[in-house]
């Protein structure tokens, strides 16, 4: 494994040592001029296109710029003593054929499936006694119908007809993910031969229209209308209808009115794991385990990975071929085939020469809009948190609604759309209230802790970032990593830190001066909600 002196470190430290890691330690890592194919980037597309080329005998090397290989797909021990799946984080997309074919079982990948799916807790006052309610969503339809029934008896009865809507969207639509797509050039502009050819192509497609029959529309209007139009015509409660309308915006600039929202959706129950369509599951080891797992299967049949090795350009002769990379060390590798995993904007408008790319295409991908709402944050804890709707158990023993996506302040559509027209506007989501499920109001029998955590993001563009104001129940000192809180080093902010209550047994150690947070106020001493606190006041405190 050819690594800088850092790098090697790195990689010692971490025990045990990936297979595919030790592999090129063993080998001493050397860079041969010239391979078959290289592939730019060891993010977990790259590394099983190369585990693939590798098996049909196509001599591959992969360059990665980082220290760690997975892309998005990468585990990371970003706080001492915690190691964290830092973008991705649940695993479904991943083609079953790919499991089998690089027998990624056979190399490290573990699985467990994520059951229940989501749990939602109702921001409201519990009646009669009782706790608030919330919804708890998974495989088992009879207690899913058991918790829609709490909002709607006759979303509880329609819910398995959606789920059998849905489903068969989907078995219609999954083939055509492994074929290649229909070649609408050859139809347009091919010889006669070609357009004979290309009708086979099609295929695979009517198949999919026979699947669907008669309801064609209504599945047309999935993928093309806005997800609140395909819910409302089939739900009542917003609960139910916001908790489903998170998959429509999750990872999209987008709204649940926004046409189109729907394929979003779809896009996210069109999974499968272990056999189970639409399961979603946690990788044991952290997302990067599965990137390991491919990165083994690649370099057991002879690939070649290389970390903390940045390419810098790709090479093309006069006549137009390409003959190569070059690395930012200079270092010239000579290849007949180059593979991108990066960005397309990177590929086309950093590293290949724009002299042989059409204009037109260059201004399409300049024009490629990436932008997303979506801001990871990554927290160190204590202890579980601990839900008004679903009080833990004793002794703080993981329950269901623990082990599966936890949704904050969706229990209504309308909440998703103003955090999107929040989000286009440049603001954080104003729609993202005190959460309520969590915190002890003054005056009940519970701990009356409260951490105010608000990310100070003044000056930053990055929507959604801060997403107001998160109040929780628990224990008095807590450390807030930097980065859960969206503060990069060298960020100036323009405003005090807001926690400047009577309900703060310190002044904010912030310096208003140069408004720099000082690492006093990211660890936040608090105390006792005192009883004359009034919560409008407390929900009042924003940042100047």
């Amino acid at each position: 494994m050819a690594v800088s002196g850092r790098g090697l470190r790195r990689a010692l430290r971490a025990s045990p040592l990936p297979a595919w890691r030790q592999a090129h330690l063993g080998a001493r890592g050397n860079l041969k001029p010239e391979y078959d194919a290289v592939v730019i980037g060891a993010g977990h597309n790259g590394l099983v296109a190369a585990a693939y080329l590798q098996r049909l005998g196509v001599n591959t090397v992969v360059f990665e710029r980082r220290h760690v290989i997975g892309g998005a797909a990468v585990t990371e021990e970003i706080i001492p003593g915690f190691k964290f799946s830092r973008a991705s984080y649940l695993l479904s997309l991943l083609r079953p054929q790919i499991y089998t074919d690089l027998e990624l079982k056979k190399h490290g990948l573990k699985l467990h499936l994520r059951n229940p799916h989501s749990f939602t807790p109702m921001w409201e006052e519990g009646t009669e006694g009782k706790v608030p309610r919330s919804l708890l969503l998974g495989t088992d339809m009879a207690e899913n119908q058991k918790q829609i029934a709490q909002f709607s008896q006759k979303d509880a009865q329609a819910f398995p007809r959606y789920e059998e809507f849905m489903n068969r969207l989907v078995s219609a639509i999954d083939p055509l993910l492994d074929v290649a797509p229909v070649d609408v050039a050859a139809f347009q502009h091919g010889s006669l031969l070609k357009r004979l050819k290309s009708l086979f192509t099609l295929k695979p497609l009517l198949q999919a229209g026979l699947t669907l029959g008669a309801q064609l529309p209504q599945y047309y209007q999935v993928l093309t209308a806005p997800i609140t139009k395909v819910l409302d015509q089939w739900f009542e409660s917003e609960p139910l209808k916001a908790t489903l309308a998170t998959d429509a915006v999750i990872g999209a600039m987008t709204s649940p009115r926004t046409p189109g929202s729907g394929y979003v959706l779809l896009h996210h129950v069109m999974g499968s794991l272990e056999g189970t369509p639409g399961a979603w599951g946690y990788v044991q080891g952290g997302m990067g385990a599965i990137s390991d797992a491919i990165a083994n299967s690649a370099t057991a049949h002879g690939a070649n990975i290389f970390t903390e090795k940045t390419v810098a350009k790709v090479q093309v002769s006069s006549g137009g071929c390409v003959q190569g990379v070059v690395l930012q060390d200079g270092t010239e590798v000579r290849s007949k085939v180059v593979l991108s995993n990066a960005s397309p904007q990177i590929t086309f408008l950093k590293l290949t020469p724009q002299e042989w790319l059409p204009e037109e295409f260059v201004g399409r991908i300049s024009q490629l809009d990436t932008q997303s709402p979506v801001t990871k944050i990554n927290v160190a804890v204590d202890k579980l948190p601990n839900f008004l709707a679903a009080p833990n158990a004793p002794g703080d023993q993981p329950l269901p609604h623990h082990q599966c996506s936890i949704h904050l302040n969706c229990e209504d559509t309308c909440l998703l759309h103003q955090a999107f027209e929040d989000a286009m506007d440049g603001l954080h989501s104003h729609s993202t209230l005190p959460t309520h499920w969590l915190e002890a109001r003054a005056g009940t029998n519970r701990r009356k802790m409260l951490m105010q955590t608000k990310c100070l993001t003044a000056l930053r563009p990055m929507p959604l970032a801060s997403r107001a104001l998160w109040w929780a129940e628990t224990s008095s000192h807590h450390l807030i990593w930097r980065e859960s809180l969206g503060f990069l080093e060298g960020t100036s902010f323009t405003a005090p830190c807001p926690w400047t209550s009577s309900t703060s047994p310190a002044p904010c150690p912030c310096t208003p001066a140069t408004g720099a947070p000082s690492p006093a106020c990211i660890s936040v001493e608090v105390g006792p909600i005192p009883e004359e606190a009034s919560w409008e006041q407390l929900d009042g405190m924003q940042p100047m």
